[in-house]
């Protein structure tokens, strides 16, 4: 019997590469090459190779668990939703429907974030929703929306990367956590384009650069006003550009003027030579690009230094042009999509703002409920989790393990423990699912139909290759269920294609409008970029996958690959300059705490590893965590490699055997955040806020390190820095 393939896509980051998985004879799914994709063009790293290990019953949940006499114990589908929905209705009718929290996860298909967004608001009443989503792009998102009055990660797809003649890559190792995109680097390169890598490490990544700035953690916008105001000065700025296609100029010009090269050298650690080699080689080409990552978005100031980067671009009219721009390289599988739906605390499909009252009315209209009973923004994710067991009682939490990934992890570990009732929707039994008292097993990306939107903004379709497991349902048929049992037995259909029918119609004419792609259109075409209307006077409903009904081909909205070009998402076309100044991390050195910390990923390892970790391949690979350090660093601890080590914040210690590298900075230890237990870098982690995205300050914070075991009489070294 012939096996047939299915092309599908990658359930981890944010490139979403295109694959193949066909079933194998005796059982299991094979993962072969898809060279038509244009991301990966048939590259695909270690995590994405491994993906169908998650799907073996020995690795993952294959039944509901219900907690009884404080253990976890197996159970039927219907004794565990009664279970979900008696501890949700209990809650609110004693409580109140802000009572009831909802927090989601960047993984999620769009079918999936958009109903649970509105399964929070129509359902359980509630604004108290947010998602892990919040902790990757939100302050890109937020200087985004400012600058442009649009949010896609990319305003142009990843094959124009090559096609520039330079990129500053700040923040971002690619190499480790997207390592089929390094190739359009490579490209670059070849091409005749120049890379700059801002870094505190010398990563596999900033290896490939033809300069590596490796500033001081938590100065990136330092940095980025330094430069602007070498821009200035030495008579590099687009002054057409400026004023035909920008506002705000004289501040951002004023505050770049206030940052000399030698006081940002004082302040970054970058030699006013280093910054002068990055001005030039930044404009002399025609084009050139900013790409971010988490780097300078995981700060107590993300909105801001994203918005200084924003302003290097601007400045030299390198946005809304052909392969120019600004562009952040989102991080979860769908990340993008994830925060366009509704699962973020402000905001309604399509990307309408919760505030607006046409977009109540519009989302309103189509879930067939009156605007004024859809509640207001809610709490962002952190402070959500931190509000948990006070003035949020009941959790609902679907794909995302918070006990892990979220700053100051221990704190919000107690928090979780500390709920009247916690249900988990997820995969695998996560640290978070184990804390729960109710866990729902549900489908994989392989086993199911659903939409993803890249970090380019294009929309894309993964098909189901294969049944699950007996006993394992998709979450939409669990909001499905939850929503019948609390009272609403009708807006929460199952299949995804129909769920996809209703975000059209949702998002139609607002800033992410999905209303002219179709599950075929998605299929014949690779993915479609966003936005892309239905065509005029059709409607979304009108759109149909039956070919004999189907619009023109004349008729129907291409898709906008690359935003900006004609004029910007604003009101009156322009981008907005930032105009921003530095200020200090939330979080800096002293006596007591000389050392900062910053934190990332590996290559074998994906966000809190709730699932690379059980891939044996990977966790040979990437085995624990560590606490790399500059040899500097190591000999005024007394630390040998491989030593364990102990890093202690104002939050809390952390232990890892000691990795001594000369790619880090002396002043700074870097530690991956996949692990729980004594490993757990987000123990340590600030959750200080940025005041307009709420992200929290992941990236830099001031410990202590001390030698785990002691040191041999007469060794050297004070065993405390």
């Amino acid at each position: 019997m012939r096996t047939t393939s299915t092309p599908t896509h990658c359930p981890y980051c944010a490139l979403q590469c295109g694959m193949n998985l066909t079933p194998l004879p005796g059982g299991g799914v094979e993962v072969t090459e898809r060279a038509d994709f244009p991301v990966n063009r048939g590259a695909l790293c270690g995590k994405g190779r491994t993906a169908p290990a998650l799907l073996s019953p020995e690795v993952r949940l294959t039944s509901p668990l219900v907690r009884s006499q404080g253990v976890l114990r197996p159970a039927g589908w219907d004794e565990a939703l009664d279970r979900v929905a008696e501890g949700l209705s209990r809650t609110r009718a004693e409580h109140g429907p802000d009572a009831l929290g909802v927090f989601g996860g960047g993984g999620l298909t769009n079918e999936k974030a958009y109903a649970l967004g509105k399964f929070a608001r129509v359902v359980l009443g509630t604004s108290q929703i947010d998602y892990n989503g919040r902790f990757c792009m939100s302050s890109a998102a937020a200087a985004s929306v400012r600058a442009f009055g649009l949010d896609r990660g990319l305003p142009f797809p990843l094959e124009d990367v090559p096609r520039t003649g330079c990129v500053i890559l700040v923040g971002s190792n690619l190499a480790e956590t997207m390592p089929p995109a390094l190739r359009h680097l490579t490209e670059l390169r070849e091409n005749g384009g120049t890379l700059i890598v801002v870094d505190p490490r010398r990563t596999r990544t900033a290896e490939q650069a033809d300069l590596h700035l490796a500033p001081r953690p938590g100065t990136d916008l330092a940095l980025a006003l330094g430069l602007l105001h070498l821009v200035v000065a030495e008579g590099r700025t687009d002054e057409a550009y400026i004023r035909e296609r920008t506002s705000g100029w004289a501040e951002a010009r004023a505050a770049a003027m206030a940052h000399w090269p030698e006081y940002v050298e004082r302040i970054t650690g970058v030699p006013v030579p280093r910054l002068r080699e990055a001005v030039r080689l930044f404009c002399a080409p025609e084009s050139a690009m900013v790409l971010t990552a988490r780097g300078p978005e995981q700060q107590s100031k993300g909105t801001d230094t994203v918005g200084a980067w924003i302003d290097l671009c601007l400045a030299t009219g390198r946005a809304g042009r052909p392969y120019s721009g600004y562009g952040c390289l989102t991080g979860q599988g769908n990340g993008q999509g994830g925060r366009e739906h509704g699962q973020k605390a402000d905001q309604l499909p399509g990307y309408r703002k919760l505030t607006d009252p046409a977009a109540r009315r519009h989302v309103a209209e189509v879930w067939g409920v009156d605007p004024d009973t859809l509640p207001g923004p809610g709490r962002s994710a952190y402070e959500l989790l931190d509000a948990l067991g006070t003035d949020i009682r009941a959790l609902l939490l679907m794909g995302s393990n918070p006990v892990v990934s979220a700053p100051r992890a221990a704190h919000v570990e107690e928090r979780l423990r500390s709920l009247d009732f916690l249900a988990v929707a997820d995969v695998v039994l996560s640290e978070t699912a184990r804390l729960a008292d109710v866990v729902l097993p549900v489908v994989q990306w392989a086993e199911e139909t659903g939409t993803t939107t890249s970090l380019e903004g294009r929309v894309l379709l993964r098909r189901r290759a294969l049944s699950p497991p007996a006993g394992i349902r998709s979450d939409l048929e669990v909001l499905h269920e939850l929503a019948a049992r609390l009272g609403v037995e009708k807006g929460f259909p199952v299949e995804p294609q129909e769920v996809f029918d209703e975000l059209r119609r949702a998002t139609a004419g607002g800033p992410a409008d999905y209303s002219g792609i179709t599950y075929r259109r998605l299929a014949e075409e690779n993915g479609v970029f966003w936005p892309c209307p239905a065509p005029p006077g059709a409607g979304a409903g009108v759109l149909t996958d039956d070919p004999a009904q189907a619009e023109s081909p004349s008729a129907v909205h291409p898709g906008t690959p690359r935003l900006f070009l004609d004029r910007f998402a604003t009101g009156d076309g322009r981008a907005r300059f930032a105009g921003v100044s530095y200020r200090a991390s939330a979080e800096e050195p002293d006596e007591a705490y000389p050392v900062l910390l910053t934190t990332g990923r590996v290559v074998a390892q994906y966000q809190s590893g709730a699932q690379t970790r059980r891939v044996d391949e990977l966790n040979a690979a990437a085995p624990g965590p560590y606490v790399e350090m500059h040899p500097r660093l190591a000999e005024r601890l007394g630390a040998a490699d491989g030593e364990p080590v102990a890093v202690v914040s104002r939050r809390g210690r952390a232990v890892a055997p000691a990795r001594i590298s000369p790619a880090i900075r002396p002043d700074t230890v870097f530690m991956p955040f996949h692990w729980p237990g004594e490993g757990r870098a987000n123990t340590l982690t600030n959750p200080a806020l940025d005041p307009t995205s709420r992200m929290p300050e992941f990236k830099v914070c001031a410990v202590r390190l001390e030698r785990v075991r002691h040191a041999p009489e007469g060794g050297s070294g004070a065993g405390r820095v």
